[in-house]
């Protein structure tokens, strides 16, 4: 009797297209961890609310639903790489809005011009690794979210840095904009082809005649399963725009560490998610990636019992970190398990997914910040394991939902439909 040998698992090629696309990882990552721990700074220096610091992420929510309407048509119209190029642009003179501004409606103002270009940049990236590694696709998009919040992990540091230095929140932040900036020209450099290709007239014909067709397919062949994803990508991101937002705020009451020491904790939330996307995205070739999906929520929970317990910085940081090893595999093993099961409509099913994680963005840091000014930063905090809970459950059932529906597929983001 011959045994067969095993098929080896498939490799991650990273070329040129992935090191540049890479880039907008590294800007979002900058703005979203060194931006959210400032937001009880920039409380204190407009004097406002909690809650209404927290409208920042209504904000980005607001330039995320716009987002989702805009980088569909944009990139069929003018193609992948002008869409890139463009959003960086955007992202730059939100910047210059932001940190100009001294007023709540200045600020709120600048957020959504950024959240606009940024969704736009981060949907149109993250589609375009799905479609340039097939079935690769989970480690692609989970190291290219590694590399991202790995530069972002300077983030906070800069952040407490600038702080201390009496130069307040605003320098560490405006970094953002050459990043952007930096981006847009290195995506300019690529040459147009393949996932960054123009269509050309005839095709955006034929495309728009046959988008609802194609989208309709798509849905009927993994309706439930692209759901549940959906609904754990959205609980991943509340959980991690939530904490980011907040995790400052806690750490200054429970520990009375001061804000640049309070805001450097971050950095340990940050750093968890670095290091297990590192890991996580040559695993999920091997693993699969519901299953690593439904751990990570565990591993969430288990980072908010000792944070939320903590009387010391130093034990809030490591409850930061623990965190942020389950933290830091939802988001990117969830979206490409969501775009993975879309078929042929991976630039929809990025858009839904960009409208949920705005609703998301929008509301969690939002609702946390109006609970922290109701009952307390730390009882607020009990919404954290909801949610982890919630996109546990959710990742469990897609998982089911992708055998039922594709029997004999292993549930693996990426697979072709």
């Amino acid at each position: 009797m011959t045994t067969q040998t095993p098929a080896p698992a498939p490799r991650l090629h990273r070329d040129r297209f992935t090191l540049t696309l890479d880039g907008v990882f590294v800007t979002w990552g900058w703005l979203l961890y060194s931006f959210n721990p400032s937001v009880p700074l920039l409380a204190a220096e407009l004097g406002v609310s909690n809650a209404q610091a927290g409208l920042h992420g209504t904000a980005m929510a607001v330039g995320a639903v716009v987002a989702a309407a805009l980088t569909p048509w944009t990139v069929l119209r003018l193609g992948r790489r002008a869409a890139l190029a463009g959003a960086g642009v955007l992202i730059a003179v939100g910047i210059g809005l932001l940190t100009s501004g001294w007023t709540l409606p200045a600020t709120l103002s600048g957020m959504v011009v950024v959240s606009v270009g940024g969704n736009v940049a981060v949907s149109a990236a993250q589609a375009g690794l799905v479609l340039h590694h097939g079935r690769t696709a989970s480690a692609a998009v989970t190291e290219a979210n590694g590399v991202g919040s790995g530069i972002g992990l300077l983030g906070p540091l800069a952040v407490g840095a600038c702080v201390a230095a009496g130069w307040g929140w605003r320098p560490a932040v405006a970094v953002t904009a050459a990043l952007a900036l930096a981006t847009a020209v290195a995506v300019r450099l690529l040459p147009e082809e393949g996932a960054l290709r123009r269509p050309e007239v005839g095709v955006r014909a034929r495309a728009d005649q046959r988008g609802s067709r194609t989208g309709a397919a798509a849905a009927g062949r993994a309706v439930l399963a692209s759901r549940w994803f959906l609904v754990a990508v959205v609980a991943a991101l509340a959980l991690e725009n939530a904490t980011t937002y907040w995790a400052t705020d806690l750490v200054r009451d429970r520990t009375g560490a001061g804000a640049g020491i309070a805001t450097a904790t971050t950095a340990g939330l940050v750093a968890g998610m670095t290091l297990i996307r590192f890991v996580v995205g040559p695993l999920s070739l091997r693993v699969s990636p519901a299953r690593l999906l439904t751990a990570s929520f565990g591993v969430a929970i288990a980072g908010w019992a000792v944070l939320w317990t903590a009387t010391s910085a130093s034990v809030a940081l490591a409850g930061l970190f623990l965190a942020g090893l389950g933290y830091g595999a939802q988001y990117p093993l969830g979206i490409a398990l969501l775009l993975g099961a879309a078929g042929g409509a991976t630039d929809a099913a990025q858009a839904r997914a960009t409208v949920g994680g705005g609703v998301a963005v929008g509301l969690a840091p939002f609702l946390l910040g109006a609970l922290a000014d109701a009952v307390g930063s730390h009882t607020a905090f009990l919404v954290v394991p909801v949610l982890a809970v919630v996109g546990g459950v959710a990742a469990v059932a897609g998982g089911r939902a992708w055998r039922r529906e594709r029997p004999g597929v292993p549930v693996a983001a990426g697979e072709p439909a």
